[in-house]
């Protein structure tokens, strides 16, 4: 069989891939129409982070397998570039389902494999950081202002504004 693959070492043009990893952030993701994808943001026991997406058509099939907090193995699944703005890993790639990806339950990766990052505020004001990039902050939320409609790409959105205090 194959040996488990670092999350740093995924390789696009391998055909099959199996790695070890935890599932530290897991929700589903509705459209306009109604359609469900599972997204989730995996780590692997060298605290490198992938995003993963599973298409609305296979939802059903894998959905009971996953649980945030839980550690797998995954087996047979493609590897597509990531690119765009607010990407939730630096990863260059993301994993997508395939109907012949593999979810086996392993022994459980270390609590203390989170997805938070957090980041200084200073280097938000400062505008320093790679804004294509989530990001995670911990402050104390002192205003949150009603909701507005504004237009983003050329459709209306809801937008909602949160001040934060900086911890210190």
């Amino acid at each position: 069989m194959f040996g488990i693959t670092s999350v740093s070492d995924l390789k696009s043009f391998k055909s099959i891939q199996k790695i070890r990893v935890k599932i530290i952030c897991l929700w589903k993701q509705y459209s306009a129409a109604c359609f469900v994808t599972i997204e989730m943001i995996l780590i692997d026991s060298n605290g490198v982070k992938i995003n993963v997406s599973i298409k609305k058509n296979m939802v059903n099939q894998f959905d009971s397998f996953l649980s945030q907090g839980s550690s797998k193995i995954l087996i047979n699944f493609s590897l597509n570039p990531s690119c765009g703005s607010y990407r939730t890993t630096i990863h260059p790639y993301k994993i997508g389902f395939l109907s012949t990806t593999r979810v086996r339950c392993c022994d459980a990766l270390p609590d203390e494999l989170t997805c938070f990052e957090p980041v200084k505020y200073m280097d938000i004001l400062d505008s320093t950081l790679n804004t294509d990039y989530l990001v995670d902050v911990i402050g104390q939320i002192v205003e949150v202002t009603p909701i507005e409609v504004v237009s983003a790409n050329g459709k209306d959105t809801q937008k909602i504004t949160v001040g934060l205090r900086n911890e210190k």
